[in-house]
């Protein structure tokens, strides 16, 4: 009885709404079907990633479980080594000391050597660019040399053919 009152009620919307162009087909069966399986297949979905929601947190709480052991079991391992008393114990904190003062100065003294370096391969490449174009200029130089050779060679021996040819008639 229900799909009779839809497509009765669609035609009224039809006949009350001729403008409209969105209600003026009918929904059939396969049309709701089609929505109920797309709608299914995206409740499927969401759930299918919830459950690996749950299942990846319930790794991760497993993994955090082992991490805190583990940070216990180091917790005692650096207890028992701290009291073992180490002999060089001064000499060894006054070289890392001396190991930190030597990277704070190596820092700048990087950034430094990066700059120079920027600079340098910035100035080498400005450099190869000028000597492309230098050797592009002779290229063309030694074109128009030799293109100005052979128009004088030709020029040469049209005045010397006019030369010869008047003393011909003479």
């Amino acid at each position: 009885m229900q799909t009779d009152e839809h497509p009765q009620h669609s035609q009224q919307l039809v006949l009350h709404n001729p403008g409209s162009m969105s209600f003026s087909s009918n929904f059939s069966r396969e049309d709701e079907e089609m929505s109920r399986s797309a709608l299914s297949a995206f409740r499927a979905k969401e759930e299918e990633i919830e459950k690996k929601k749950m299942e990846v947190r319930e790794k991760v709480q497993a993994h955090l479980g082992r991490v805190e052991e583990e940070t216990k079991r180091l917790a005692t391992i650096r207890e028992e080594l701290e009291a073992l008393g180490d002999p060089t114990r001064k000499e060894v904190s006054s070289v890392r000391k001396k190991i930190d003062a030597v990277n704070k100065e190596l820092k700048p003294l990087g950034h430094s050597c990066q700059k120079k370096e920027k600079e340098y391969k910035d100035a080498l490449e400005a450099y190869n660019e000028k000597n492309r174009e230098k050797v592009q200029l002779i290229t063309r130089l030694m074109e128009l040399v030799s293109e100005s050779e052979k128009l004088r060679m030709k020029k040469l021996e049209e005045l010397s053919k006019n030369i010869d040819s008047l003393q011909l008639t003479d």
